[in-house]
């Protein structure tokens, strides 16, 4: 993966926000988007030391990588995890999007960032020259969030479906 840092360079979106690849030094940002990640839109509850595990060493580029959005302030509003991964039935390596999350501060707000960390994602899939399989696990403004992959991918591949759970089932608030 070390090839994709020399490749896939910041890019500055609409209003200051940058798409970069993450670094140990975002770790603990990281950690707090991954979290509310899992707390926004997960169907199992987090175990912060599997979350390290997955995000560690992908921000060493060791079998995956993360892309962030950076705010003109320094902070980072979301991100992207991508790992290198295997198919049941292959041997042959594909690129596999784990987690697309924008920090709700941030949605409404102009410049993109989801959008952003989808190209991102294409990328590095250009640049691996590998598949990228990415999709939408949700039941929070699921058709919003098609229409964003369609626009960047073209039609679907597929369908998700979740029996006996729901996503953003573990959210402490009461909008689900």
């Amino acid at each position: 993966m070390t090839e994709v840092a020399t490749a896939v360079k910041p890019v500055a979106a609409d209003a200051g926000i940058t798409v970069r690849i993450g670094t140990l030094d975002d770790l603990d940002e990281v950690m707090a988007l991954s979290l509310a990640a899992v707390e926004d839109n997960g169907f199992l509850n987090a175990d912060p030391q599997e979350l390290v595990k997955a995000m560690y060493p992908a921000l060493m580029q060791d079998h995956g990588i993360v892309g962030v959005t950076v705010e003109p302030d320094g902070r980072l509003s979301g991100g992207v995890l991508l790992t290198l991964s295997k198919h049941w039935y292959s041997s042959a390596i594909f690129l596999e999007e784990r987690s697309v999350f924008v920090h709700p501060d941030f949605r409404n707000a102009k410049g993109g960032r989801a959008a952003r960390l989808v190209e991102f994602s294409k990328r590095v899939s250009d640049t691996l020259g590998l598949p990228l399989l990415i999709g939408v696990l949700s039941s929070d403004r699921t058709e919003a969030k098609v229409r964003l992959y369609r626009r960047a991918f073209g039609e679907p591949q597929g369908a998700f479906f979740l029996y006996n759970g729901a996503t953003g089932a573990h959210r402490s608030d009461t909008e689900h």
